[in-house]
Formats: C-alpha cells, structure tokens, sequence
C-alpha cells in the first residue's frame, strides 16, 4: 500500500517546481521520498540543513545503509533540484557531488539460459511477458503501459509511447514474437492494456512484472538474479555483436564486447535479436490452454 506523506507546504513547492518541468511521475515520488528520507534522518526541515547535514547524510548512506549506486545518485540529484531549485540556493550544489559511477560489465544470458528462462513460467502471459522484453529490449516502464494498439503488424515495430524522458520510439517487431502476441490477445481475449494486472482496466506493475521475472528465474534453477532489466540487455549485446562483426562500433565498445565474447559460444550474425524462430514457436506450442 502506498503511504501517503503529509503535504507540507515545502514539500509542495518542490512537487510544483517539478511538475512545472514536466518530469516524470516515477521522477516526482522518488526526489520526494529522497528528500523526506533525508530531513527524517535528522529529525528537522530540510530547509534548516547545510553542507555538514548533507555530508553527513551521505557517509550514512554508504558506510551504514550501504546503499547501491543508484540510491545514491537518485540522492543526490534529489537534493541538488531541491536546494538548486526550491530554495534558490544554487551555491548549495558544489556541496552535493556526483559519485564516481562503477564500471562493471552487464550480466548475458546465453541462448540456453533464455530459452529455459521463458518456457519456465506455466502461464501463456508470463511466457509473454519474458519473450516481449528479452526480444524488444523495452523497459519495464514502457512494456507495462502497451496496449494492443501499439502492435504494428504492417511495418513491423511497436510504438513505444512516452518512455524514458518522455520521449516516443519504435522498436523492432520479430515476425515469431508477433505469431507469440496474436496467440495470446486471442486466448485472454484482451480489450486494451496489452498486459494488464489484476483488473483488466489497469496495467501490469513494474512490481508485478520482476515478481514473475524472479519466479521464472527459479523455476528455470539459474544461479543469475533475474530482473526485467537484465533481459533488456541481451537485444542490445547481440546488435552490437552484429555491429562488431561487420567491422562497426568503437575501439572502446569492442574492448568491453571483448572481454563478454571470450564467454560467448554463440555465432556473430546480423540477424534481428529477437528471431529466434525454434523458441517462439516452443512458447506457443508447448502451451496447453486450460480446460473450460
């Protein structure tokens, strides 16, 4: 259940000064919970606190909280927009630095690993859901707000509306994964969301889609945490394979690609990421409708 926080008229400004901008709901609650996480940790106004208070807050969230990365950026950004910004106290930014970001390499899944990961789930939908994001490469964000109209049969894509940034894009549409997408609207029967949760007018959670990634991890006894992110970053890896063997992308890119391939039994090829006609069609036919 979502806690509803008392709207202080401080706290309101800085919603205002941020709807003013346009930013993104997900955006919005999460500066604010920022921002509220740090004035309770000293028991006062966020208002009242300075570059000590601040520095202080920071060695808590690593040395004691141990918070990831990226609760740390998202800190970070939260208090410079609010002193920057709500109270006017751009000087206050030089106080609040940028965290050296990590360099690590993305967790691949190899072929195998995918294809047990999505025939793992006995549900048509959840086989759907992990074939759509291992095969479009579109964030969880983005997947859950697809409706049925957003399927482009004749210029095979999918229009992906207000995403991140609030931007829209097309993402490529595997023949395969459309047969997957027609199977399904017609056994669920569905009106609009293309995943919709537990009523039928409203989409599936973010939440909701990393329960089933997480189930279908274990099902499938991978020893890799599975989350809808790391499926995002196979279609990636593998168009940039591509591009590699092709002779493209930079000296950079092909280093860090290097290290990944050294793992990699798959063949270099330009195919669509996503065209892996046997495991589609294993999804669709493996799949027995229960009795009526």
């Amino acid at each position: 259940m979502k806690i509803i926080r008392p709207m202080t008229p401080l706290r309101q400004r800085m919603l205002e000064d941020m709807q003013i901008r346009n930013y993104s709901p997900h955006t919005v609650d999460a500066y604010l919970r920022s921002v509220a996480q740090f004035a309770k940790h000293f028991h006062t106004s966020p208002d009242r606190l300075g570059p000590d208070h601040i520095r202080t807050y920071q060695q808590f969230l690593i040395a004691e909280q141990k918070a990831s990365w990226g609760t740390f950026i998202q800190a970070v950004c939260a208090l410079r927009f609010f002193y920057e910004t709500t109270l006017h106290r751009p000087w206050m930014v030089e106080y609040i630095p940028y965290p050296k970001k990590p360099k690590t390499l993305p967790v691949i899944l190899s072929r195998d690993e995918v294809k047990a990961l999505i025939l793992a789930p006995s549900h048509l939908k959840h086989r759907t859901i992990l074939a759509t994001l291992y095969a479009t490469g579109v964030r969880v964000s983005e997947l859950c707000q697809l409706q049925g109209t957003d399927i482009d049969s004749q210029r095979m894509v999918i229009q992906v509306r207000q995403g991140k940034g609030q931007r829209d894009r097309l993402v490529m549409l595997s023949p395969d994964l459309l047969a997957l997408l027609r199977r399904y609207w017609k056994l669920y029967q569905l009106k609009s969301w293309l995943f919709p949760g537990h009523r039928v007018t409203e989409p599936l959670t973010r939440a909701g889609v990393a329960h089933i990634c997480r189930q279908a991890g274990h099902a499938a006894k991978l020893t890799k945490a599975i989350y809808p992110h790391l499926l995002r970053h196979n279609p990636a890896y593998r168009l940039m394979l591509s591009s590699i063997a092709k002779g493209g992308g930079s000296l950079a890119r092909r280093l860090i690609l290097h290290h990944i391939i050294r793992g990699f039994s798959g063949r270099l090829t330009g195919r669509h990421p996503a065209d892996n006609g046997q495991l589609c069609r294993s999804l669709a036919s493996s799949y027995r409708a229960p009795a009526v």
